[in-house]
């Protein structure tokens, strides 16, 4: 027989009582520890292994990517995850333009994983110049995209930001849609940070510039941070792996250790969510600045 988790045993099976023997080791509660573990160890033994069950990717089947757990960790439940995108870029140089092969790919490997991705990208949304944030409007005056977006960001339990490097910083429309944005919105959630360029360091310096904003609205970034350099010749137009399955494995691999923290620090912050409300812990600061200040 195989192993089967120990809540498998029946709640009808005999349990062990009476007194302990004369020959019992400590006392009366380490005999009966020691019988307790002796006879569920006995039927983890005897009992048949349930079947496991793999569920096959849906919207990015094209990339072969499965969900397993070899790949998906141990996360238990699915994230909403919201993924930024960095890129305006509509037409080259330079060419190909990279940033929606490498969006297009991190959100297959969150997909393939099991979990629902809104991807907001700057391209599609239009979102002007920050003049005036979301948090600025009275409620009736949000304009609607806006409210879409600040829905899409507040629903979320992670968040995935993908920049490339402009002189050594991140995404100027990356930053903007953060900006528009205030800590409530994103606080006590992880975050990840994916970043890429078309040379040899892969946007690790926009990538480390990020860091602290993400600190200061609440959604601290794991430790594990994704770099994508010669991007073009990483990802083909398709978002796919170029290099064949030998090559994949290893992005996955690479990416896997990124993704697997976010998703334990999703559950974690999820599961903690429905037990404290985070704005009982750290109410907003809501009416001005000075709500930071140290007391005078």
């Amino acid at each position: 027989g195989q192993l089967v988790p120990c809540h498998s045993v029946s709640r009808s099976e005999p349990r062990v009582s009476g007194t302990a023997p004369a020959n019992a080791p400590v006392g009366l509660s380490s005999w009966r520890a020691r019988e307790t573990a002796t006879m569920v160890a006995s039927r983890w033994r005897q009992a048949p292994l349930p079947p496991v069950r793999i569920r096959r990717r849906t919207t990015a089947a094209a990339l072969g990517l499965l969900t397993s757990s070899c790949c998906r960790g141990l996360s238990t439940s699915a994230l909403n995850i919201a993924v930024i995108t960095g890129t305006t870029r509509t037409s080259p140089p330079p060419r190909p333009i990279i940033g929606p092969r490498v969006s297009s790919y991190i959100t297959a490997i969150l997909e393939g994983r099991g979990h629902s991705v809104s991807v907001i990208d700057p391209r599609e949304i239009q979102l002007p110049l920050l003049e005036k944030p979301h948090f600025a409007y009275a409620p009736s005056q949000i304009p609607p995209t806006l409210a879409e977006l600040n829905s899409i960001l507040t629903n979320a339990d992670a968040y995935v930001t993908i920049t490339p490097e402009y002189n050594h910083a991140p995404s100027p429309a990356l930053l903007n849609i953060l900006n528009h944005f205030g800590s409530s919105v994103f606080s006590f959630k992880p975050s990840a940070i994916v970043s890429y360029s078309a040379g040899q360091w892969g946007g690790t310096r926009a990538a480390i510039a990020l860091r602290p904003v993400l600190c200061e609205l609440g959604c601290l970034p794991v430790s594990a941070m994704v770099h994508v350099p010669n991007a073009a010749g990483v990802f083909d137009e398709d978002g796919g792996v170029i290099g064949g399955v030998d090559e994949e494995e290893k992005w996955k691999k690479y990416i896997g250790r990124c993704v697997g923290q976010l998703e334990w620090w999703g559950d974690a912050a999820k599961a903690q969510r429905e037990i404290i409300d985070p704005s009982s812990v750290s109410p907003a600061l809501r009416t001005d600045p000075s709500q930071r200040n140290a007391p005078s």
